[in-house]
């Protein structure tokens, strides 16, 4: 295990995005409510369009918090072969060159990986504000483990 997720912001997205969703269901129902729970549930997935939607929004929104909650104690992790992030993406160690930290478009700062594929891209890691532990520590955690699988030779040091 390299990095992990902080507990809070995640439960809180659950929170709020489970909120909007009950505030969102109870105003399609509450104008039939008087005719049944029939009409309630037909009002509720066949009402407005865009409440509907934005009921979708949450739910993924939810989902995406869940997921993420539940993976937070291994977020970034490696095998001595490939580095993980949360069980979904992965890159060969011996490919990866650097981690940085970069302000994305919306202004969000995140740790970014730096893999040699003939690619400009980099890859996110984790936005910051989710992070439970410091940016520097995952970073030479990371780049000892690319050093020990055949990577770029990095120096890490250890407090």
């Amino acid at each position: 295990m390299i990095a992990r997720l902080k507990a809070k912001p995640l439960l809180a997205g659950q929170l709020v995005s489970a909120l909007v969703f009950t505030a969102l269901a109870v105003g399609q129902a509450a104008p039939v409510a008087a005719d049944g729970a029939a009409a309630m549930l037909r009002a509720i997935l066949f009402g407005d369009a865009i409440a509907s939607a934005a009921m979708l929004a949450a739910l993924f929104a939810f989902w995406t918090c869940l997921r993420l909650w539940r993976q937070r104690d291994a977020w970034i992790f490696h095998d001595g072969a490939r580095l993980y992030r949360g069980g979904a993406l992965s890159w060969p160690l011996a490919l990866v060159r650097d981690v940085v930290i970069d302000r994305g478009e919306l202004g969000i700062v995140s740790l970014r990986l730096v893999v040699d594929d003939d690619s400009e891209v980099t890859r996110e890691l984790v936005k910051l504000y989710l992070l439970a532990d410091r940016p520097e520590v995952v970073r030479d955690a990371v780049m000892f483990a690319a050093a020990r699988a055949g990577g770029v030779a990095v120096s890490a040091s250890v407090h």
